[in-house]
């Protein structure tokens, strides 16, 4: 069965007055993401992939010795990317749970400390790619930052908070300025009571 284009959980122009116009959402997840569903389905059409889930086929297509990652994995993971990119992201004003800061607090020192670390993954990685949240295999917390599509379930990690550092994600609203993103994310997107739930 082919993977389709899930909806938005809220209205394109749902985030404009958070700083994430209705045209960045057009063309982010009307084309952007429509793409990697399209070419995924194609690239695994006929394959041993075929029927599979996006999680299987991502830890499968993984090759952790690769430059440059295959066109399976490059489409399906970012596929799966923005599925959790949208969730991840709401219009209402939304309040962190209280467990997720305890975490957060524990982890990095404070809710600062960690928005202060966050930012940096994504400012500081190079090119295309995303930055986030994980709770690794030992339960801890921690930052990272992965590469074009390339994201925490190849490392066995369990996805918090993600945010897609692509140009194509801010360019419209933010021109070159990555770090103005990235903040205006932490501070007026996320959707806290989602990434809790996700612990």
């Amino acid at each position: 069965m082919a993977f389709e284009l899930p909806d938005l959980p809220y209205a394109h122009d749902a985030l404009a007055d958070k700083g994430m116009s209705k045209e960045t959402l057009e063309y982010h997840h009307d084309l952007h993401h429509n793409a990697y569903v399209t070419n995924g389905n194609k690239a695994i059409e006929g394959t041993e992939w075929a029927g599979k889930s996006l999680e299987e086929i991502i830890k499968g297509t993984y090759d952790p010795n690769a430059v440059a990652q295959n066109g399976i994995f490059n489409n399906i993971s970012q596929l799966w990317n923005h599925n959790q990119f949208w969730e991840m992201m709401g219009p209402g004003d939304s309040k962190m749970p209280g467990e997720l800061e305890s975490a957060l607090t524990e982890a990095f020192g404070s809710v600062d400390k960690f928005k202060d670390a966050f930012s940096a993954a994504g400012a500081g990685q190079f090119g295309s790619g995303w930055a986030w949240l994980v709770k690794d295999s030992d339960g801890s917390l921690k930052v990272t930052k992965t590469e074009n599509g390339v994201n925490p379930l190849c490392f066995g990690q369990t996805a918090l908070l993600g945010c897609d550092v692509w140009e194509h994600s801010y360019y419209i609203d933010f021109r070159n300025k990555r770090p103005a993103y990235l903040t205006n994310f932490l501070d007026n997107l996320v959707n806290w009571e989602n990434v809790a739930s996700r612990m």
